[in-house]
């Protein structure tokens, strides 16, 4: 029976709330490069670039049948993946875990919160807006996804700015914070290394960790975001031949301008990578931030602006009312596998291939924060600008195409339907809208020359990060990685890039098609790895000693409460604290119901 005035606490929480308080933190005396990883990676990716440049139809054909077998088997997964990665990052965040801080208790920030957005923002998905911001909600308002409504009618309207922003707002952002939050808990909590595996101690354990497994892991990682990079390096580069067939320098622009252009930008990125974090990426994102901002002022000031202002609330509500549907969409919900390979589900891979580096990018510069601020800065302030952003330039191509069929002047329209389907050429839609706007021809041509600078930039920003993380997992979490391996990883990106592209054919369709497809191929092993790592993230956070704390503040004085209000009946009593004292059980020594008691009401 307990003595008056005591209370009884469960020992086992006091022991684990012991052992958490008292953890130092993790050191490895790892360094230098990981020969198996670099050697297992590097050969998998140069095979890959042999075998696309000696036999690109090959590597198409088979990108093709690996496509088809993903969608038909695993689709459900990357569907079902997403919606769960952005349900695991709200719970985490607005949980007791909210509360704890990214790196030592008082740690601060180390980048002011403008700096932190913009090359968070930047490198997330910089170039893809750039890409996807006037075609995908024009194409979605003329051919709506399968299902839904008719198309070019009001309802069509927002249909297609809530299916662009379900691709592009919350739930790539969700998949970059799960990484980011697993990697700054990880080493600047926890003391570990820079590298994913490092991520899955609490899972797998150390042995497993720093053996195979974690090796697996890592050179997946690595794998992951050679493909993703090199994904959105082909993006950037039809685009800028895109921009040059508009501008007028040239006219029908084939493989072997864009290889060029290629290596043009992975010479660009790879010297902004071994320039350093804060040298390099820090002030290109700072810059293309501004041109970024002046470019959607000029397009909004010179498009359709009433309607503009007209599509943000109603993008937000079909948003909000269409994302059960969507998020829930499934290959086994009709005729839409086709379509869903060749949007949703290849968005979902695109953005687990870009999670290993991004996340680990926003986890470098987001150390200091507290759980709260980094989820809720990850997936709002991104979204918010992507709204705008799709807006602009979505909304207001959407605009001066209704504006168009409505007089009947299709020659006006930036699209037609043909054969059922828009003729929408993403690589140059945007320069065609810049050039519809109601702007002087000098200042037009100013900004689609602004536009091809974005575009490179944007790439970059994104590509020099993804080489600095390569390197990173190549050098056992090493914080600056050598030159070697960046440049390395970064002339690797290049060459995938070219392979992918040419992969896919010399029509512009074509060779994007082949970047979607492989894409996805080299994303499926990935999602399994994040899922697992939600598993690792929450296991860690239950045993952070701000969390124990709390637990046992709160069973003390639950319990204490109680005690009080039993003992005095006029409710008035408080409460002092003493030394915690372990008391066993009258007859049993290591009996499992051993308690701590502490005197605890006066």
């Amino acid at each position: 029976m307990n003595k008056p005035g005591t209370t009884k606490i469960e020992r086992n929480l006091f022991d684990e709330f012991r052992k958490a308080i008292s953890r130092k933190p993790e050191n490895y005396s790892q360094s230098g490069t990981d020969k198996w990883i670099i050697g297992i990676a590097g050969a998998i990716a140069i095979s890959f670039i042999i075998w696309g440049f000696a036999s690109p139809e090959g590597l198409g054909v088979a990108a093709s049948a690996a496509l088809d077998w993903v969608m038909t088997n695993t689709g459900w997964l990357f569907v079902s993946a997403a919606a769960f990665f952005a349900t695991f990052v709200v719970v985490v965040a607005f949980n007791s875990f909210g509360r704890i801080p990214l790196g030592k208790d008082g740690e601060k920030p180390q980048f002011s919160t403008t700096s932190w957005i913009s090359m968070m923002f930047a490198t997330g998905m910089g170039i893809g807006l750039v890409f996807y911001g006037v075609g995908e909600p024009l194409f979605f308002y003329m051919s709506p996804p399968p299902g839904t409504v008719d198309g070019s009618t009001d309802a069509a309207l927002g249909t297609a700015m809530g299916t662009t922003l379900f691709h592009w707002t919350l739930f790539p952002w969700a998949m970059y914070a799960i990484v980011g939050l697993g990697m700054a808990y990880s080493c600047y909590r926890m003391g570990r290394p820079q590298l994913f595996s490092a991520m899955f101690v609490p899972i797998f354990g150390e042995r497993v960790v720093h053996g195979a497994g974690g090796r697996t892991i890592n050179i997946l990682a690595i794998l992951a975001t050679l493909f993703g990079s090199a994904c959105s390096l082909g993006l950037g580069a039809l685009q800028i031949a895109g921009g040059i067939e508009s501008g007028g320098f040239m006219s029908n622009v084939g493989s072997s301008l864009v290889v060029v252009i290629i290596a043009i930008l992975t010479a660009l990125f790879v010297a902004s990578a071994v320039s350093g974090i804060e040298r390099g990426i820090q002030w290109l994102s700072n810059a293309n931030m501004v041109l970024a901002v002046i470019l959607a002022v000029l397009v909004f000031i010179g498009g359709p602006t009433l309607f503009i202002l007209n599509v943000i609330p109603n993008s937000i509500g079909s948003f909000i009312s269409d994302l059960p549907a969507m998020a829930s969409r499934t290959a086994a919900s009709g005729d839409v596998a086709t379509w869903l390979s060749s949007w949703t589900v290849f968005y979902w891979a695109w953005w687990v291939s870009w999670a290993p580096f991004v996340g680990l990018f926003i986890a470098r510069i987001s150390r200091g924060r507290t759980i709260r601020q980094f989820v809720t800065g990850v997936l709002l302030v991104p979204s918010i600008v992507t709204l705008l952003w799709f807006a602009i330039f979505g909304g207001g191509a959407i605009g001066l195409q209704e504006r168009a069929e409505r007089a009947k002047d299709m020659g006006g329209a930036l699209a037609q339907m043909v054969d059922g389907a828009p003729n929408i050429d993403f690589n140059s839609v945007l320069f065609d809208y810049l050039g519809a706007l109601s702007l002087p021809d000098w200042l037009k041509a100013t900004m689609l020359v602004v536009t091809v600078i974005l575009i490179a930039i944007f790439f970059v920003t994104g590509a020099d990060s993804a080489s600095i993380v390569m390197g990173a997992l190549s050098e056992n979490g090493a914080e600056h990685p050598s030159k070697k391996s960046i440049i390395f990883w970064g002339s690797s990106v290049g060459a995938v890039a070219a392979v992918m592209l040419l992969a896919g054919g010399d029509h512009p369709a074509a060779a994007l098609n082949g970047l979607k497809n492989i894409t996805i191929v080299s994303a499926l092993p990935f999602v399994i790895v994040m899922l697992l790592l939600c598993a690792a993230i929450w296991k860690d956070l239950s045993r952070d000693p701000l969390v124990l704390k709390n637990k046992v503040a709160q069973e003390v004085l639950e319990q204490s409460v109680v005690q009080g209000v039993e003992r005095h009946e006029t409710g008035e009593f408080s409460l002092l604290t003493t030394e915690i004292e372990i008391v066993q059980p009258a007859g049993s020594a290591a009996d499992d119901d051993d308690l701590y008691e502490k005197d605890a009401v006066r």
